[in-house]
């Protein structure tokens, strides 16, 4: 959600700041805008849509070496051109200040009527407006001291970055609650909410922490909190190629395919080094706990929002059939405002790709509030959770960059294989099974390369999927949140309305809505429950409702009138992934029937900074 980007130095600020937005296109986005301080003083564009709108439409000698910009999910207000950041206090494209803001000012309303009664005209609906307006007014002799004393008037979340044409050397930024970097370059700065954005310029970086500010000038930068006073933190160089953000695409090639594609290749690199074959178990040392503190962990709970919400649901089954541990998982959504009871001797899992879900991030601060362990599942290198958390397991996907996750969801199942391996094999997983589930994990990389050759056959059956207005996912057990995976990814990118359910659960209300109308995608592997998969795909052809049926091949669905799609047998305990693959091919080509942009779907964004 929304993005940041901002430049300081010898080069021409636009043409940096605009490559930047277009590195942050995947978080979701609606408007864009960039901010120039140069010789003629502070020049501001903007405009609704795509960043190549912004460009295209950017005015003759927009120059300066100074500058930020900003892409906006909308909060407060539709996107139009005038709530489009960044926002000035003269209410229009020029002025003294200029202000880029990602997160909420919970307090918008109060700030805008203080404004009002003092005789300011404001002209957005944005809450962000009120940032520009507070430093304008601010008696304060320093840049730094006039943003103090805005954010201190502000509650809420911000990622903040100000410029100002009376000092045109700096930028101020500022944080809290959502993400925000200092890049390091050769004599010149960059700040972002998002690595993506700089890594083609800067690895070097420094992660601001919540109430803290920076002032960026070319020849470095410094932090300090609300106070004034300096504080400690220092740039790191991020162990990351800077080519893996490269998106290397033909010409009309989809990022959330390229993706699905490279997913036997993220599956490799997340288990390199990990598997201890002698033994039959997994080695994880980013847990931070010994054998005896993993044998004390009585139970273990789940959180994540999305995708990382239901494979945090495959994740706690696992962790119960091999470690025998009670585990389950919840919407971090939801976590904390349930004021929730924090166990000593439970392992919490925080569940993220970016690292930096706001949800999440805030949940595992309720955890540590109160005195809990909690380890991160993330993708990102030095994000906000990774470094909240007591531990965690670096999923290794490689950037992902479609909003609709999958080669990121699949790591995070595998990380959980591990993890679940890990704490069955210092209790009771006898080393055979233990074994048993390395030589699986070794072979999953090839199983998923079959998975994808099935392609062909899924489009076809998407192409008619996509013409229904409502269908069912229904799976068992294990079967569940392969469903609720299957129906997520279906309305997030063809905005087809799509609903899971537990198989079992059809009788007490859903059959009602089954017709020929109305399909279902049943999961039906071949396990202890699939005669009671099948009686149930009984029912639904019973009332004419058509089948699309997940399953393994040899399963036998008797003289039922389905579609197939057979995936390819491993271990029990690893079907949830190899069943979730074609569902990720289903919604992609449902999609792509529709002609709809699939790596940009409407109204959603990548990384979820805002509640």
């Amino acid at each position: 959600m929304c993005g940041i980007v901002g430049y300081v130095g010898s080069q021409q600020a636009a043409p940096l700041l605009l490559e930047g937005l277009a590195r942050l296109e995947h978080r979701g986005y609606d408007s864009a805008g960039v901010g120039v301080v140069g010789p003629s003083g502070l020049r501001v564009a903007k405009r609704a849509g795509r960043v190549r709108d912004l460009s295209e439409g950017l005015p003759k000698r927009f120059a300066g070496k100074l500058g930020i910009g900003h892409t906006r999910w909308a909060t407060h207000g539709p996107a139009n051109d005038v709530n489009a950041h960044p926002h000035t206090e003269a209410g229009g494209l020029a002025g003294s200040v200029a202000v880029v803001h990602n997160g909420i000012v919970d307090n918008a309303a109060a700030l805008r009527q203080r404004l009002t009664d003092a005789g300011v005209e404001l002209v957005s609906d944005t809450d962000t407006e009120v940032f520009a307006h507070l430093i304008a007014r601010s008696t304060a002799d320093t840049l730094e001291g006039k943003v103090v004393e805005a954010v201190g008037s502000v509650e809420g979340t911000y990622g903040l970055a100000v410029v100002h044409a009376d000092f045109p050397d700096r930028i101020v930024v500022a944080r809290n609650g959502s993400p925000l970097i200092v890049g390091v370059g050769e004599k010149e700065m960059f700040v972002a909410s998002d690595l993506a954005a700089i890594v083609r310029h800067t690895t070097t970086v420094a992660h601001l922490e919540d109430g803290e500010l920076a002032t960026v000038t070319a020849g470095g930068f410094t932090t300090f909190r609300q106070d004034l006073s300096r504080s400690a933190t220092t740039a790191t160089k991020v162990d990351v190629d800077p080519s893996a953000y490269e998106h290397g695409l033909e010409d009309g090639e989809s990022r959330m395919y390229a993706e699905m594609l490279e997913q036997p290749a993220a599956v490799e690199r997340a288990l390199r080094g990990r598997l201890d074959d002698r033994f039959g178990t997994a080695h994880l040392g980013g847990l931070n706990l010994d054998a005896r503190e993993l044998r004390a962990i009585r139970r273990v709970k789940m959180l994540g929002c999305g995708s990382a919400y239901y494979v945090g649901q495959m994740g706690a089954a696992l962790v119960e059939e091999l470690a025998r541990i009670p585990a389950d998982a919840e919407a971090a959504s939801e976590f904390r405002y349930r004021d929730p009871v924090i166990e000593p001797d439970t392992l919490y899992v925080a569940v993220s790709q970016s690292g930096e879900t706001i949800d999440t991030l805030l949940a595992v601060e309720e955890i540590r509030r109160k005195g809990g362990r909690v380890i991160g599942l993330v993708n990102v290198v030095g994000s906000a959770i990774a470094r909240a958390c007591d531990g965690g397991i670096y999923l290794h996907a490689g950037p992902e960059i479609a909003v609709a996750s999958t080669k990121a969801l699949t790591n995070m199942y595998v990380a959980f294989a591990l993890l679940a391996l890990q704490l069955g094999r210092v209790r009771d997983l006898s080393i055979a099974d233990g074994k048993r589930l390395v030589n699986a994990l070794q072979e999953l990389p090839a199983k998923l390369e079959q998975v994808l050759k099935l392609e062909d056959e899924i489009a076809e059956i998407a192409a008619d999927l996509a013409q229904c207005d409502s269908m069912f996912f229904v799976g068992r057990v294990r079967g569940y949140p392969v469903a609720r995976e299957g129906a997520q990814k279906l309305k997030e990118i063809s905005y087809r309305h799509a609903e899971a359910y537990q198989t079992s659960e059809l009788k007490h209300g859903p059959l009602a809505l089954i017709s020929p109308e109305v399909p279902t995608v049943a999961i039906v592997p071949d396990d202890e429950l699939t005669e009671r998969n099948v009686a149930a795909l009984h029912e639904i052809a019973a009332r004419g409702g058509p089948l699309v049926v997940v399953t393994h091949d040899g399963v036998d669905l008797g003289a039922l009138d389905v579609r197939r799609i057979d995936v390819p047998r491993l271990e029990r305990e690893l079907d949830p992934i190899l069943l979730t693959i074609p569902l990720q091919l289903l919604a992609f080509h449902a999609a792509e029937s529709l002609g709809l942009d699939i790596d940009k779907p409407r109204n959603l964004a990548k990384s979820v900074t805002v509640e």
